[in-house]
């Protein structure tokens, strides 16, 4: 998964270095390109990410328990 996320990212550097060079030389697709970068990290890159960052449930220390603070609220 650490493997399929690097080579993910480099693909969303080169896609937006080229998104980048064509907006820079006004081609009329230099938009297009930066768009569909935009949306690729968006809906492929970002989701895969999150998945493999919190699927072994890491962040339930961040999550803010109602049971914990009606208890310090009693106290």
């Amino acid at each position: 998964m650490k493997t399929l996320l690097k080579i993910l990212f480099v693909i969303f550097l080169l896609w937006i270095i080229v998104g980048a060079y064509l907006l820079n030389t006004e081609h009329p697709k230099g938009q297009v390109v930066m768009g569909l970068g935009v949306l690729y990290m968006s809906f492929v890159l970002m989701p895969i990410f999150i998945y493999h960052r919190y699927k072994d449930g890491k962040y339930k220390k961040y999550i803010i328990n109602s049971d914990k603070n009606k208890k310090k609220a009693e106290d």
